[in-house]
């Protein structure tokens, strides 16, 4: 695993000689590691550091090196501005690269705008794709390890139960007593931790807000808040039902996905849509944030409830994607989709699969462990 490369690296090293790189993702997914290998000659800062925070307003840093790294500087207040400043008058080199487990576009709002003046990519944890050329492990033991331990490089690598359940613990309550308070005034910090637990239990399920409002004895604007927040700090993300109205399909009932799959409670079924949800994300973000394409991850359901898991728009090309754990029997949603969106590609992915199919309509049955292990990169004919 030593020789593990993050598929983003290339990008950002092209980039660095340009602008600012942002790089955003959750908690530990490795974001100052990659950071770290993009040169041996770096000055590294950690706002959450005293010692740190006090060179970062001297602005002491060594100009020498070739590359500053800032990690969490979204915690300075006008951090924007702050860091608009130093490149309008020093530019680059050194290297700028700023980290963060916070989504930075939550802080538009603060400070000048760095428009024009960065790269964003966001940083996801590992998968197929990215260990399947170093890992020394057969496609499917990586898949089965990637649920059971998450794709989180700490507890990956460990690899056991005892070790993710003790990472998972301190992982979450950083994020909650630490992250959510810097970027909050969330007073009710039970609320969202039960939030959290009911929807590590509705995976693959659309949500209604109405009813997690009930539940939690809140109003359905607040679960809306909550839901944001926790998407800000990388802890889940929403699939939104497609629809050619972007309104309406704001509107409808959205289900929500954890980054740490591990974390979902729920049969093989539901931790396996979570992985197949993941992966789509990441590869979704990685050509958006390296390409400039147009992107978008939705599920689909007819008005009598057959449903497709996912649906993945690049420009104007469309895939259809459902994920079963070992049915494969085409899905009769997919069939249907298939109908509706003829120019879209349709995938079944299975994670127990005796036989791969294709079909005359152009449906495929596939074996999701020799689909997700494809480098990321742009798709062509539907893959990824």
């Amino acid at each position: 695993m030593t020789n593990l490369k993050r598929s983003l690296e290339p990008f950002i090293q092209k980039r660095l000689k340009e602008k600012i790189v942002l790089i955003t993702g959750p908690r530990q997914c490795g974001k100052t590691t990659l950071s770290k290998t993009l040169t041996s000659s770096f000055d590294y800062f950690n706002y959450d550091n005293a010692e740190d925070r006090a060179v970062l307003l001297q602005k002491s840093w060594d100009r020498k090196k070739k590359l500053v790294i800032f990690d969490e500087l979204h915690k300075l207040k006008n951090w924007k501005s702050y860091l608009k400043g130093v490149y309008d008058k020093e530019g680059v080199p050194p290297a700028l690269v700023v980290t963060g487990s916070a989504n930075l576009d939550t802080y538009r709002k603060m400070g000048d705008s760095l428009a024009g003046r960065y790269f964003r990519y966001r940083l996801h944890p590992l998968d197929l794709a990215e260990l399947s050329p170093t890992y020394t492990a057969t496609s499917d033991h990586i898949l089965d390890r990637l649920m059971a331990y998450s794709g989180f490089p700490e507890p990956f690598i460990k690899g056991s139960t005892d070790e993710y359940n003790l990472w998972k613990k301190t992982h979450l309550d950083i994020i909650i007593k630490q992250d959510l308070l810097d970027l909050e005034n969330v007073r009710n910090i039970k609320g969202i931790e039960t939030l959290i637990q009911l929807l590590r239990r509705s995976v693959g399920s659309s949500i209604s807000y109405m009813s997690l409002a009930r539940d939690l004895q809140v109003a359905s604007q607040t679960i809306q808040h909550w839901t944001q927040i926790l998407e800000n700090l990388y802890v889940i993300f929403r699939v939104s039902p497609y629809s050619k109205n972007i309104a309406r399909s704001l509107l409808k009932e959205p289900k929500f996905y954890f980054y740490d799959t591990a974390y979902v409670l729920g049969d093989e079924g539901q931790k396996f849509e979570n992985l197949i949800a993941c992966a789509l994300l990441k590869r979704l973000h990685f050509i958006e944030d390296t390409t400039g394409a147009d992107i978008g991850l939705h599920y689909c359901r007819t008005k009598d409830g057959l449903e497709v898991d996912f649906l993945v728009h690049i420009n104007e090309q469309a895939t259809l994607i459902e994920a079963k754990w070992s049915d494969g029997t085409l899905s009769r949603s997919l069939r249907l989709f298939k109908e509706k969106l003829p120019h879209a590609a349709a995938i079944q992915l299975c994670k127990q699969l005796d036989r791969e199919k294709t079909f005359p309509n152009g449906c495929e049955v596939r074996a999701a462990q020799d689909w997700l292990k494809q480098p990321l990169q742009y798709p062509a004919s539907g893959k990824p």
